[in-house]
């Protein structure tokens, strides 16, 4: 199995689900969802992690949760493994409970908390298991309309002042914004068998990608070529940089089109897109005649130091969104 792409930095927020090994059970009965929201709130002590939201279903968990100290997979080890142990000694079994690792989404922490927290909450609606989230016992749903100091250790206040500033209005505005249908946009994310490895605006994607892209590129992990930069910034950069139309880069000459093959070039080394895609991409027919540029470039940064200069110059603008100068 590849390993997740993990992009964790102090602050960060995600939305982490994990699922029983095919799909099975992960919670029997009582005992074991108590069982896992006390190893929550441990957990949360132990890593100085918190949990803003959650969603106990019988084959599979959902969790919004910020950490502090950046240590997500480091918290998300000791939930799913301790869990485990001791889901385990109970029920006298062995081996793997959950079907392997978790998946998470790195999240705008601006944008989608309160959508990611209302979806979290309408997951037994949407399983038909209850007509009324009032209804459903293992989720944070409760919290959020309860004013009981029990619920002191879910990092709720967060959320709550999102909604409104005053306090005395919390309760009500929770209430009417949780009784309204989760957004298209959520419900296509959650409903995809691939899921986005980030969730926010233009600006949070784009920051995100330039921070961590070289860091996180690895063959090993698939996910991380979600980080490279788009086909339209490449194209962008390029054009900028040869003082070119966009249109240019689909034109056939006879000489060399040195703006759309180093455009060709930097798509396959920044985003290892296939040759296929990179014809349909600039308008060509053959991928025998992407893999002809890609030689003839390869070709001539090794013939010509300048050249490889200026795509150096170009991958890094592309990259860092750095100025010309």
């Amino acid at each position: 199995m590849s390993r997740p792409l993990r992009v964790e930095y102090p602050g960060a927020w995600y939305h982490v689900m994990n699922r029983g090994r095919r799909s099975e059970k992960v919670f029997f009965n009582r005992d074991d969802y108590k069982m896992f929201i006390d190893l929550l709130i441990e957990a949360c002590e132990l890593w100085s992690v918190n949990v803003s939201a959650y969603s106990l279903m019988p084959n599979h968990y959902h969790l919004l949760i910020n950490t502090p100290q950046g240590n997500l997979s480091r918290f998300m080890r000791h939930v799913n493994g301790v869990y485990t142990q001791r889901f385990n000694k109970n029920h006298k079994y062995e081996g793997q409970l959950f079907r392997g690792r978790y998946k998470s989404i790195l999240v705008d922490g601006d944008g989608y908390l309160l959508q990611l927290v209302r979806y979290i909450h309408r997951n037994p609606l949407r399983a038909k298991i209850v007509r009324n989230i009032d209804n459903y016992e293992w989720s944070s749903h409760k919290a959020y309309v309860s004013t009981s100091s029990n619920w002191d250790w879910l990092h709720k206040k967060f959320i709550l002042k999102i909604l409104s500033e005053d306090k005395d209005k919390w309760v009500k505005e929770y209430r009417n914004f949780v009784d309204l249908e989760d957004s298209k946009e959520v419900i296509k994310i959650f409903k995809s068998s691939k899921w986005p490895s980030l969730l926010g605006s233009e600006e949070f994607i784009i920051s995100v990608k330039e921070k961590y892209y070289k860091e996180k590129m690895n063959k090993d992990i698939p996910e991380s070529y979600n980080l490279s930069p788009g086909i339209d910034r490449i194209k962008e950069v390029v054009c900028s940089y040869y003082k070119i139309e966009r249109e240019e880069l689909y034109k056939r000459k006879r000489r060399f089109n040195e703006p759309r093959d180093v455009a060709i070039y930097l798509a396959r080394n920044l985003r290892k897109d296939t040759l296929e895609q990179i014809g349909k991409d600039f308008s060509l027919n053959r991928h025998t005649s992407v893999s002809s540029v890609l030689i003839r470039i390869k070709e001539l940064m090794q013939k010509d130091l300048e050249v490889k200069k200026k795509i150096k110059k170009i991958e890094n603008h592309i990259v860092k969104r750095h100025s010309w100068t």
